[in-house]
């Protein structure tokens, strides 16, 4: 059995009515309704019957599910940092929507091995003038980089987005509330001085104050600074 049998064996009808409910932006005919479980375990299986030390062969086909698993190979591969790297720079192309994306970062643990080549390689993401080149290196940055270290210098590159899509907006205001969990010193500084436009502004305050791990009086603090 291929892969896109496999897939269209576990599709649940009412999983894809939802899932693209919350995907406005993907083409419904190309989900097929798999739960991301079933999919990391396809990838991992692919994984195992591998080589190590090499990028496996990947899956083809168009699907919203193909794509998914095609990341969660390259996010898995058993390989060398920069060999690594030079794969997902070879993904990231295929990102086309938040839950790709969001998905295959969070997939990307091999990142903790060396985290300064790592924010060195996503640098031209924050550049890019792609959407989801910068929601990935937003999204890089909440998930790899949320610390008090490199705090400012993630925010000197919010600072410098002027991409205006919505999933980009949403990203920062994420990953900034995040941040505020994980640095709070260096996040406040941030909130009381920076060039987000409004609507990412307001956002990360939502965003911190829909937090449990923020306190209630953090919250007045928080909702305070809210821009009219």
């Amino acid at each position: 059995m291929d892969i896109r049998e496999e897939l269209e064996r576990l599709a649940d009808k009412e999983y894809k009515e939802f899932h693209s409910a919350l995907l406005p932006t993907v083409d419904r005919n190309r989900i097929i309704g798999v739960r991301l479980p079933q999919l990391r375990a396809i990838a991992a299986r692919i994984k195992r019957a591998s080589p190590k030390g090499s990028l496996p062969e990947l899956p083809q086909g168009d699907t919203l599910e193909e794509t998914l698993v095609r990341g969660f190979v390259v996010a898995g591969a058993d390989m060398p940092l920069e060999e690594h790297l030079k794969a997902v720079a070879g993904f990231v192309p295929e990102i086309d929507c938040w839950s790709v994306c969001d998905s295959f970062v969070t997939s990307l643990k091999f990142v903790k091995k060396d985290r300064e080549r790592v924010w060195e390689f996503i640098q031209p993401y924050f550049e890019s003038d792609r959407t989801y080149d910068i929601r990935f290196a937003a999204v890089m940055s909440l998930a790899y980089f949320k610390d008090g270290e490199y705090a400012p210098r993630v925010f000197e590159k919010f600072d410098k987005i002027e991409n205006d899509d919505y999933y980009v907006k949403m990203a920062v205001a994420w990953a900034v509330s995040v941040f505020f969990v994980n640095a709070r010193e260096e996040t406040r500084r941030y909130l009381e001085n920076n060039r987000l436009d409004d609507f990412t502004f307001n956002k990360s305050l939502q965003k911190i104050i829909e937090s449990y791990r923020v306190t209630p009086q953090e919250k007045a603090e928080i909702r305070a600074m809210k821009r009219k």
